[in-house]
């Protein structure tokens, strides 16, 4: 008897809880996922499955309910108690609770008549319609197996006059085998990447290599000279399309030409990729430039076997700057990521703490209320690394492990967004200005 009391209890709590009988896919469950899931599980999303439909649904009725209550899904690893940010993901309880119902009372249609209007997505853009898109000219083949060195696609602007960019987009042609895409600004007279040719695959490793006695060109052709271009656009599981506020752009200049830097894993089949980025102008002439910039170390070594490798990296902000957003970025070891601002008068402030980091979701965190950072503000990061085996994606416990582009290496980047005004340069941003030389007394 007291089981069935309980029992009927929990009936009870559930029907309390949606206001009827019995929850339903069409009903209670349906806007559910068009708020929080539906971004990502729809065809040519990062999601391998879709939940458009009840069908495309129902069989992946478990792996929902066990994905929300231990907040896998949506993707989201701040920790609460430091911050606030426009684009949190994390799922409102009233929501969880309608999904581990409707799983836990059988999972069923319900009346399709009850079902919402169905979100209206533009197919193959998160975007609205591009203004313009750039897409390399021809595609990528990709091997079967292998390691595969980025790829670098210069593809010209044609831009005769500098252009503001408000929303911006990088598509993966074959999402199976892009790990990430990164579109650069390179403004005209870059020396970076100066022997690529427009449109065709580059690899500056190799050059790097036929260059060895030209030690100078030959850090310019790696990056190593830091002489690189703005981020325009980003793409990788979990990342958003760059969209700024009005009044916000990314700047093109006039003969510019945007960089595509393509890191491809081989997955077991020879296929191709032909990737673009789509661009959206900002209807008038904004007021501030978003420029993206951020604190990096790459001098680490990390032990094998340690847990709990702590890497730290600061930037110190020569100009007044807006801080909009954060993008923590490691590979397969990154355990944890946490973002300060030590201001001029010496207070520090906890930015994000990403306790648990997860190197499949690349997120970015836009503050909620954007901060003033005066001129000589600190932007310090912390990042710790787990080379044990105990982290399941380690790919390798017994090596040291220094900074490099591929997954089994690591990267400590803290990325983060300022808005400065038309005229600031990253270069204004980062470089301390040489102080004013004078001559000898009395002259």
């Amino acid at each position: 008897m007291r089981l069935l009391f309980l029992c009927l209890g929990s009936t009870a709590a559930v029907m309390a809880a949606t206001g009827s009988s019995q929850v339903t896919f069409y009903k209670d469950v349906l806007p559910v996922l068009q708020k929080n899931c539906q971004t990502c599980h729809r065809p040519g999303e990062a999601a391998p499955m879709a939940f458009l439909t009840y069908d495309s649904t129902r069989p992946w009725a478990k792996a929902i309910k066990t994905a929300v209550l231990t907040k896998k899904m949506p993707p989201w690893f701040a920790d609460p108690h430091y911050g606030k940010f426009a684009n949190d993901r994390s799922m409102a309880q009233a929501d969880i609770d309608t999904l581990v119902n409707w799983v836990d009372t059988g999972a069923v249609a319900g009346n399709p008549k009850d079902a919402p209007k169905p979100t209206e997505w533009l197919e193959g853009w998160r975007i609205s319609k591009p203004d313009i898109v750039l897409s390399m000219p021809t595609a990528i083949d990709v091997p079967a197996s292998g390691t595969i060195d980025y790829q670098y696609i210069v593809i010209p602007t044609g831009f005769t006059e500098d252009k503001y960019v408000q929303f911006a987009e990088a598509r993966p042609g074959n999402p199976a085998i892009v790990h990430h895409i990164i579109a650069f600004i390179r403004e005209p007279g870059s020396p970076w990447l100066s022997d690529a040719k427009p449109g065709v695959p580059f690899v500056p490793r190799e050059e790097a290599r036929k260059q060895e006695n030209d030690k100078e060109k030959r850090k310019a052709r790696r990056g190593d000279s830091g002489l690189t271009g703005d981020f325009l656009a980003g793409y990788a599981p979990g990342t958003l399309p760059n969209i700024l506020k009005p009044g916000q752009a990314k700047l093109v200049k006039a003969g510019s030409d945007i960089v595509l830097q393509m890191h491809y894993t081989a997955n077991g089949k020879a296929t191709s990729d032909l990737s673009k980025v789509g661009l959206i102008f900002a209807k008038e002439k904004p007021t501030e430039r978003v420029i993206t910039v951020g604190a990096v170390n790459p001098g680490f070594a990390i032990p094998p076997g340690d847990s709990n490798y702590q890497v730290d990296a600061k930037l110190t902000l020569q100009e007044d700057a807006t801080l909009i957003n954060l993008l923590p970025h490691m590979h397969f070891r990154g355990k944890s990521f946490e973002y300060r601002i030590v201001y001029p008068d010496g207070t520090k402030e906890t930015l994000l703490q990403v306790p648990h980091y997860d190197f499949n979701w690349q997120l970015t965190y836009d503050l909620a209320e954007p901060k003033h950072l005066p001129a000589g503000s600190v932007i310090e990061c912390t990042a710790h690394y787990d080379n044990s085996p105990n982290n399941r994606y380690n790919p390798d416990p017994s090596k040291e492990v220094h900074w490099g582009e591929q997954t089994w290496e690591e990267m400590m980047i803290g990325f983060f967004d300022v808005a400065v005004p038309l005229n600031t340069t990253a270069m204004d941003l980062m470089v301390p200005k040489k102080p004013a030389q004078t001559g000898p007394a009395g002259l």
